[in-house]
């Protein structure tokens, strides 16, 4: 089997910011995998956040070796951007062999469009304002946050899309203080979940608090191996193929959750519609759908997912799975 490894850049349609910075491109690298007769495809974006670079993920998986299976590579690259690409293009590859789509060869329903989330940079509030008002008529608004002073934005945003329903990802930026004093004016904002309020080291904090809102555990949980160390501070789970390693992964992850009692949330780095494709398998019936990925874009992939009133569509065959 031969590996293959691009480096995509896709100019965003805007500045996006959050706590950690701000970016107007995104940087992915795509995977081809092919067996001299059919390819699969996979597409992953390095973070920062957990150490991953271009050089890095691209050095994991020019290490592996020349024959392997999805289970086997489970053991072969931890979970992470490397391995959910290659995993990705694995399941894309059989799906091609067997003249099958992926959900049937997972054992998934054939899957429907899910209403996704559209991220509002961090702005300042009028501009966050702005942001809203327009896009207003879309149903979930999620809203970037993490500083000290986020009621001015709160206030704003819901005053720029007061029929919008709305969550909040603080991306690890606040301390507990500044969650416990945001906590009630969530309630009055309407506000439906808070995404990782605290850092992922110092989020025992939550055990103790009130959570009038349910609160989301982004960075905090990454794979199956994580779910334990989430009790009593967390109602709901963000499972990211970049963070899991991959569709297979990310299936034993969601069943898991389920099975203990935390609330779905699908999301996505930014990235293009091939990496958001497996992941609208994995979202249906989801608590919260996040995959505006493409909508970040000025640019997107030759055959890009479709979104409408009816949300993200499941991918063609033509782009993955």
């Amino acid at each position: 089997m031969r590996i293959e490894v691009f480096r995509d850049v896709f100019q965003l349609a805007r500045v996006f910011t959050i706590s950690r910075g701000s970016r107007s491109e995104a940087r992915v690298l795509s995977v081809k995998l092919s067996d001299g007769e059919y390819v699969g495809w996979g597409e992953c974006v390095p973070y920062a956040r957990y150490d991953e670079t271009l050089e890095s993920v691209e050095a994991q998986i020019a290490g592996l070796p020349d024959r392997f299976d999805r289970s086997e590579l489970l053991g072969l690259l931890p979970a992470g951007a490397a391995r959910n690409a290659v995993d990705c293009a694995l399941w894309d590859l059989e799906a091609k062999r067997a003249g099958r789509r992926v959900w049937d060869l997972a054992g998934l329903p054939v899957p429907g469009p899910e209403i996704t989330a559209y991220t509002l940079s961090l702005d300042t509030p009028d501009a966050m304002r702005a942001q809203a008002e327009a896009n207003a008529h879309r149903p979930l608004l999620k809203i970037k946050l993490g500083t000290a002073d986020d009621m001015a934005r709160l206030e704003a945003v819901r005053a720029g899309a007061p029929g919008a329903k709305i969550i909040v990802d603080a991306n690890e930026g606040w301390s507990s203080e500044t969650y416990a004093a945001l906590a009630p004016h969530l309630v009055r904002l309407g506000v439906a979940l808070v995404e990782q309020p605290l850092p992922a080291g110092e989020d025992e904090a939550l055990i103790e608090m009130e959570r009038p809102v349910p609160v989301c555990a982004d960075e905090s949980c990454h794979d199956l191996s994580s779910l334990a160390g989430l009790r009593g501070k967390y109602d709901v789970v963000n499972i990211k193929l970049d963070k899991t390693g991959g569709l297979t992964e990310a299936l034993r992850l969601r069943d898991a959750a389920l099975a203990e009692g935390y609330g779905i949330m699908v999301g996505c780095m930014v990235g293009s519609s091939l990496a958001m494709a497996p992941a609208t398998l994995l979202a249906q019936g989801a608590m919260v759908t996040d995959l505006d990925g493409p909508l970040l874009l000025a640019e997107d992939r030759d055959t890009p997912l479709k979104f409408d009133d009816a949300g993200v569509h499941p991918p063609e065959a033509a782009l993955w799975g």
